[in-house]
């Protein structure tokens, strides 16, 4: 390993080793303090977005150069990972063996956003003044849909010429050019119930008329279009000698352009009820927007490809079905995802990161500040 990967590898350990679960706020907000210290050693500035909702705090790390008010680099990055405070003691301890580093949160994405930081400290050591002032968010709700910082990802998307969102490399060291939109909705069936032995006949039950339903639902997939529709989660009835009166399921969607995000909308809320007496009640929406790539983010991608190529690399793009905190900002802002360190297994017990995609990864960052103008 080069000194800057044994560098950049020691950093995010220090990082990986504060948990940081989304319900720990506790662990997050610690975090959140070393990243505000880690970032005025080196002359950047921050400022602290306090937590509600009772999730953590949120951080904005601003370049040491640069006039605030001119629109500029926004780095999006999120600390909080799917991981139960406790997994690095037991489950998922920090662990190297060869080119590959373990450890809760290390590729989604402590990885990316370790990066971030550490290529604006390597600009602002360089004592080269870039074009373009940068900032960096960090929050802490990502991994539950963005519910806290969400206004506060579309006020910074409205300063932006450029949002560079430092979520992990797909497939080997691809950048996501593209992201499907999310929609989430509940549907909730009334019944009639009744006893199922002595007055079967009377009920209507609830749990039927929700079997309907969740084939209707999965029926609105379609793979030639790049949407689909799943039920994950489905509740109902209160004992088997009763006609259930209630019934309830979660509904999934993915979709690849707004056109599709509001037709699938419509559909799904427009359900109607194909046992008599039975009621549907339909709520929810689109989460996330689709990431679609506009013309500048195109461009955005060119870019960054040629900057690889002199680093020594190939960029790939490739659109995916997840969604991220990019989507909420790239239909107005030129905006590149995936450029986080490569790793495997994310959300998993067995995450990762391959540890020679650090130093690369991170000159890709400290170029694009360097370039973009």
């Amino acid at each position: 390993m080069t000194s800057t990967t044994n560098a950049l590898l020691d950093g995010l350990l220090d990082w990986v080793r504060i948990e940081t679960h989304t319900p720990d706020t506790s662990g997050l907000n610690t975090l959140m303090d070393l990243v505000a210290a880690q970032a005025a050693a080196f002359g950047a500035t921050s400022e602290r977005i306090p937590g509600r909702d009772g999730y953590g705090d949120h951080l904005l790390v601003f370049s040491p150069w640069g006039d605030r008010d001119t629109p500029g680099i926004l780095f999006m990055s999120h600390l909080d990972t799917v991981h139960p405070k406790g997994t690095i003691d037991a489950d998922l301890p920090i662990r190297i063996e060869g080119d590959q580093a373990f450890g809760p949160g290390i590729c989604d994405m402590k990885g990316g956003a370790y990066n971030a930081l550490a290529a604006l400290r390597a600009v602002a050591e360089s004592g080269v003044t870039p074009p373009l002032p940068v900032r960096i968010l960090y929050t802490s709700d990502e991994e539950v849909g963005s519910p806290s910082s969400r206004t506060l990802i579309e006020e910074q998307g409205k300063w932006a010429k450029y949002a560079l969102v430092t979520e992990p490399a797909r497939n080997g060291g691809h950048v996501v050019t593209a992201r499907k939109g999310v929609g989430r909705f509940t549907l909730k069936v009334e019944g009639r119930p009744s006893h199922a032995g002595a007055r079967h006949w009377q009920g209507r039950s609830a749990v039927t008329e929700l079997a309907h339903q969740i084939i209707a639902l999965e029926a609105m997939t379609d793979y030639d279009r790049e949407i689909t529709v799943n039920v994950g989660q489905i509740t109902g009835g209160t004992g088997t000698n009763v006609v259930p009166q209630h019934a309830r399921a979660e509904i999934d969607l993915r979709v690849p352009t707004v056109e599709a995000a509001n037709e699938m909308v419509a559909r799904i809320t427009g359900l109607v009820p194909k046992t008599p007496d039975t009621t549907l009640t339909i709520t929810g929406g689109m989460n996330r927007p689709p990431f679609e790539q506009s013309e500048a983010s195109k461009a955005l991608f060119d870019h960054a490809a040629g900057l690889a190529d002199e680093i020594g690399f190939e960029l790939i793009g490739e659109t995916t079905g997840g969604g991220s905190d990019g989507n909420f900002i790239a239909s107005h802002v030129a905006t590149l995802d995936g450029l986080g360190p490569d790793g495997d297994d994310v959300h998993t017990l067995n995450e990762r990161i391959f540890i020679s995609s650090l130093e690369p990864r991170m000159l890709l960052m400290k170029r694009l500040i360097e370039t973009l103008d």
